[in-house]
């Protein structure tokens, strides 16, 4: 798959992570692009989000280049706000570009004092190794993720074929509202900023949105995607609408993945909801089934445990006749009309043994109200991941 133009791609290790591994990456355009972001709701937000709010509108949605550290969230400390602008203003100087052009992002421990110094020792070595290599920042930006995500598409206009990529991290501390962890979304297409804001709200809607992990929501949350124009084609007409689609489609296979490599977790779990009255009420259902430590548990166990199910979608603040209520585990029907139907327990134990597990709650009315959520089964796992996490 061909990566966007104009792009170009750096990361080192500059001693902010205990481990000597890449901790410092940075993205840039080679010409401001058109940019838009999504932050997190949590009342406590780190410096890097507050200052990318002010550059994004300070510098009117532009941005040439997004510096991303991992292994400290610069966050809750008295210097943040100052080590957050003056790294930016060692970026904008290194890359000739305005301060305000540039975004910053953390993740990592909060409260704990990020030495300024550490970042701008590092900015010369990011600006002379920057290259094609978009996997070393996909890499460089994890905390506790197990491995990389990364997602690709092209679109084909009239007048030729536009790239989009998108890479995120996240594995705890994910519970979305607005945005959830971080993620950064590339395009060479041309698109205004209005329009490149309403693709990003609704990507995330359809992604990010209908994730979790355990229920955690972070104070460093932001996704954001840049247009630009490096192809030289803007979209026309129905072509707007196949670029939505590819980014939402990136931003939804990256979404995916964090919920399959959530903390401890050996399975991906995707729960859809339909027949209800409305997708407010299928998505408020699918978040309770999905966000339930017990059927996260259960699924951990592979135990069909469809009460517990039943359970969560009760409380979940949605109305509906239980005796209308049809439950699917992998395919298999657990519960009609809300009592429980007869299955071969020993044959779906074995089915919910895989990887991934599919639960499907149905309404059997005529609602047309439909949801899908992403999240992960909850293992010991993430309790010696967490309860070890600063040390």
């Amino acid at each position: 798959m061909n990566l966007p133009l104009g792009y170009r791609y750096a990361a080192t290790y500059a001693g902010i992570r205990k481990q000597e591994k890449d901790d410092l990456a940075l993205i840039v355009s080679d010409r401001p692009a058109e940019a838009a972001a999504v932050f997190t709701r949590n009342v406590v937000q780190a410096a890097p989000v507050q200052l990318s709010r002010r550059h994004l509108k300070s510098g009117k949605g532009k941005v040439s280049a997004v510096l991303v550290n991992a292994g400290n969230a610069n966050c809750a400390t008295r210097t943040g706000a100052h080590v957050a602008l003056a790294s930016c203003k060692v970026v904008a100087k290194a890359l000739k570009t305005k301060t305000r052009y540039v975004l910053p992002a953390s993740t990592g421990v909060i409260g704990v004092e990020l030495d300024p110094k550490l970042i701008a020792d590092a900015v010369p070595r990011l600006v002379s190794g920057l290259s094609s290599n978009f996997e070393s920042v996909a890499e460089a930006i994890l905390t506790t993720d197990t491995r990389a995500k990364v997602a690709f598409d092209e679109v084909r206009f009239h007048r030729g074929v536009v790239a989009v990529a998108g890479m995120t991290k996240g594995s705890g501390m994910i519970h979305p509202n607005m945005a959830t962890t971080l993620g950064f979304v590339l395009t060479d297409a041309e698109v205004p900023a209005s329009d490149l804001h309403r693709i990003l709200v609704d990507g995330t809607d359809r992604s990010y949105n209908l994730l979790s992990v355990d229920g955690d929501m972070s104070t460093n949350d932001m996704v954001a995607l840049l247009a630009n124009g490096a192809a030289k084609l803007r979209p026309k007409g129905k072509e707007c609408n196949l670029l939505g689609e590819a980014i939402g489609g990136v931003m939804e296979s990256l979404a995916k993945q964090i919920a399959a490599d959530g903390e401890g977790a050996r399975k991906l779990i995707v729960v859809r909801t339909s027949g209800f009255r409305n997708a407010d009420g299928a998505r408020k259902v699918a978040r309770a089934i999905a966000n339930s430590p017990l059927v996260k548990t259960a699924i951990a166990g592979s135990d069909p445990n469809w009460g517990r199910i039943l359970a969560a979608a009760g409380y979940s603040g949605v109305r509906f006749d239980p005796a209308e209520a049809d439950i699917f585990l992998q395919g298999v029907p657990v519960c009609r009309r809300g009592v429980g139907a007869d299955f071969d327990e020993p044959d779906l134990k074995q089915k919910l043994d895989g990887s991934e597990v599919h639960i499907r709650f149905v309404l059997s009315g005529k609602g047309k109200g439909e949801a899908r959520f992403f999240t992960c089964d909850l293992t010991e796992g993430y309790i010696q991941i967490n309860g070890s996490y600063r040390t």
